[in-house]
């Protein structure tokens, strides 16, 4: 018989899959459709007969990125009818862990139903609860439009946000149904997916310590986001590209959907967190302040933190920058300057100081990593380590594949972390060696811990302390894992005082 499950407006029919059950593709809120465009996510419908649980949902309407393809994401239908979740477990019985990733792809791109993080390791290995999310993206989850159509859209620039948060929601009221603990509920994610549970640390309307108790956030932090202004200006810009009035809100709201996106392709699809068209926007409602400054004053009291990077995350993303082949010294002050500031040349001296055998090519990837990546996840850190336990990694394992040229780079931990080198597009990423199931089999028993303990420690690895500000202690995950302190410190301290 196939299991079953009843959930607050219903109830659901799964997979068994012999060692653990699947359920997919299950609606937490109502299809933000019509007049739901651009609205807050309001309940889901009730029904009476089971629904089938057993195919992924749609995802979100996108636009394609060769990443998602190479992760598997494969050719899943998109729709703006796209709130929904899936959910694996041992059984329906029982309390455990449960753990809610939140996929990334810069707030534009990805879904739940992405083949690498497919939970089923984590259910067989670690006895947990996994749950995957879709949630809206681009410009249907983060167009600021507040400012021109007023109060009635005052929270559309955070509509993604308020995805992840009634889905946390749904979790908090229906997960005992599917064998997990309510109470013991880690959220994690990756790149956008980082960000996001960094940033409901600082969000009133996600309750920390109540939704959730631990975070994991994977080489994203609370300092991509956008100003009003800046999110006003990026929407104009769309309306123009749709050849709509500023103030046509009827045109806006009967819009195609994918048109929609491509509309938003005028602005670009940047890697840096800053430069993001798309990210949580500050609107004074659903973030009434800065996340990061929520966090510094105890918004997340005693939630458990691990957060960490890779090192050379920027590697992937310059791959399709030809670019840095001949860029030269003058080419990497300019650079570093528009993103920066004025002090592009000091800052690029200072670094060539502390690297002076480094090719300039390989200098922007190790400061742009620093920028955009690393320094938000120390700022984090160091904002929420008077309130809970934090722990901290760096995963500088190097991919030998593209010759090579990958390195530790950007989202590389992720099939680590699921144990899913099996997965469509991961031999491609990651290659095939020996050392590959240990270290997998490593840094995913490392997560486990966490979400079962608020700690990632078990046996096979160093010693892991909590981080403090003196020591600052950090896992340097690699085919040997080794606790190192305040690594790369004098590049770190370059950035003393820069602020989000």
């Amino acid at each position: 018989m196939a299991p079953s499950a009843v959930t607050r407006s219903g109830p659901v029919v799964g997979t068994d899959a012999t060692d653990h059950i699947v359920f997919k593709g299950i609606p937490f809120a109502a299809p933000p459709t019509g007049a739901l465009r651009w609205q807050p996510p309001q309940r889901e419908a009730t029904w009476s007969e089971p629904l089938d649980a057993t195919t992924f949902g749609p995802q979100s309407v996108q636009t394609e990125m060769m990443l998602e393809q190479l992760m598997g994401a494969g050719d899943s239908e998109r729709s703006e009818d796209c709130l929904t979740l899936n959910v694996w477990t041992p059984s329906l019985d029982g309390s455990r862990p449960v753990m809610v990733w939140i996929h990334g792809g810069a707030f534009q791109f990805g879904s739940g139903s992405t083949a690498w993080y497919d939970g089923e390791r984590f259910t067989t290995n670690g006895d947990v609860v996994v749950v995957t999310v879709n949630y809206r993206l681009g410009p249907l989850g983060f167009m600021y439009l507040g400012d021109l159509f007023g109060a009635e859209y005052a929270e559309s620039g955070n509509l993604g946000l308020l995805d992840q948060i009634a889905a946390l929601e749904w979790v908090h009221e229906n997960i005992a149904a599917f064998g997990g603990d309510p109470g013991q509920v880690t959220i994690f994610g990756e790149s956008a997916g980082g960000a996001s549970v960094a940033t409901l640390m600082g969000t009133p309307a996600a309750r920390p310590g109540e939704l959730f108790q631990r975070v994991i956030a994977q080489s994203g932090a609370v300092s991509w986001g956008l100003s009003r202004e800046q999110a006003t200006a990026n929407a104009r810009r769309i309306l123009d590209a749709l050849e709509l009035a500023h103030d046509d809100l009827d045109g806006l709201l009967a819009a195609d959907a994918t048109a929609l996106c491509t509309a938003a392709a005028v602005l670009g699809v940047e890697t840096g967190g800053a430069s993001l068209p798309f990210a949580p926007v500050h609107d004074d409602v659903v973030l009434p302040e800065h996340p990061l400054e929520a966090i510094r004053k105890g918004s997340a009291r005693g939630v458990a933190l691990l957060t960490g990077t890779n090192l050379d995350e920027m590697t992937l993303f310059n791959l399709i920058d030809p670019a840095l082949a001949t860029i030269d010294e003058a080419g990497l002050t300019e650079r570093v300057a528009q993103r920066y500031g004025s002090d592009a040349h000091e800052l690029v001296n200072a670094y060539r100081g502390l690297r002076p055998d480094t090719s300039i090519g390989d200098l922007w990837t190790v400061m742009s990593s620093d920028v955009v990546f690393r320094i938000p996840a120390l700022l984090l850190v160091d904002a929420h380590l008077e309130h809970g336990p934090v722990h901290v990694y760096l995963f500088s394992w190097p991919s030998p594949v593209f010759g090579g040229a990958l390195k530790a780079c950007h989202a590389i931990e992720i099939p680590f972390v699921f144990d899913n080198l099996h997965q469509p597009g991961v031999p491609m990423f990651v290659g095939e060696g020996a050392e590959l199931p240990e270290l997998a089999q490593r840094t995913h028993q490392a997560w486990i811990g966490f979400a079962r303990a608020g700690d990632p420690q078990h046996s096979g690895i160093p010693e892991w302390p909590r981080y403090d500000l003196e020591r600052r202690p950090t896992m340097q995950i690699d085919v040997e894992w080794e606790l190192v302190h305040d690594p790369y410190g004098d590049e770190r301290k370059l950035w003393d005082g820069w602020e989000h």
